[in-house]
């Protein structure tokens, strides 16, 4: 007859394997949650491209050229500024230094096409519209949210402002790297053409408008140093810079088009 100290039969106690067997078969949720996760492998690096250290390169070299007249002055006179000093871009469109105004015409119709080539290579016009279609929309969202005054839906803006702000950067690189080669452009023929002039004979130098005889190199007012050839050479590189963009822009939409079945081949 069992005693009271003793446990029944029917209640055994449990055994030290019985507890481990339970302890294996349902771990603590702290020990579960406690393991580290997998880190995430590090993104590749990009790989260099040629085309981002030429447009480092020209915008540093127009930087100089812009700081430093006497290098702007020899690298332009490479081109070539007169005949006792002959080069290729003089003995393409210099005509012996006798027609300075087709020269200045030539040489902003090439400035001109070379710029809008390099903004039409780095510009995606497609996502450069929706961006500023984008910009537009949430300037007007975000104004209504500020006029609300309720702060739940200016923080729900925030994910959308800061998406449209990548955007607007990527589309704002692009245009920087245009504007390198435009800029080292810009001085480089501005430069070649005012040594052109400078080095073409006198009566060369003198152009007849309504019957006035205008020196090229003479300022357009007293006290201002602007001559007169700067003034009408960026009257021809404006209708230039007009056209080329817009009919190479209007290219690019056709393709554009055309690569997503939009028009017919």
């Amino acid at each position: 007859m069992p005693t009271d100290e003793e446990p029944l039969r029917s209640a055994p106690l449990p055994s030290d394997s019985d507890a481990a067997e339970e302890g294996d078969e349902a771990p603590a949720p702290e020990t579960a949650a406690a393991a580290p996760a997998p880190a995430r492998p590090r993104p590749a690096p990009q790989p260099f491209k040629i085309s981002t250290f030429i447009y480092l390169f020209l915008g540093f070299l127009g930087l100089w050229m812009l700081i430093d007249t006497t290098a702007r002055n020899e690298i332009a006179g490479l081109l070539g500024t007169s005949p006792t000093s002959p080069g290729p871009l003089y003995y393409a469109i210099g005509l012996q230094s006798q027609y300075l105004l087709v020269t200045m015409a030539l040489a902003g119709a090439i400035e001109m096409l070379i710029t809008a080539l390099a903004y039409n290579y780095t510009t995606d016009w497609i996502k450069a519209a929706k961006v500023q279609k984008w910009s537009q929309a949430f300037r007007k969202v975000q104004m209504e949210a500020i006029r609300s005054g309720k702060k739940d839906r200016i923080q729900a803006l925030k994910p959308h402002q800061e998406r449209l702000a990548r955007l607007s950067g990527e589309v704002s690189i692009a245009q920087f790297k245009g504007m390198a080669i435009t800029y080292f452009l810009l001085i480089l023929i501005y430069t070649w053409v005012g040594l052109t002039i400078a080095a073409a004979s006198g009566p060369a130098q003198v152009i007849s408008i309504n019957g006035q005889s205008i020196g090229l190199l003479n300022p357009v007012l007293h006290g201002l140093p602007i001559p007169w050839w700067f003034l009408i050479f960026s009257l021809y590189t404006v209708p230039f810079s007009l056209v080329f963009r817009r009919v190479l822009k209007h290219l690019w939409l056709r393709r554009y088009a055309r690569e997503r079945g939009v028009l017919g081949k």
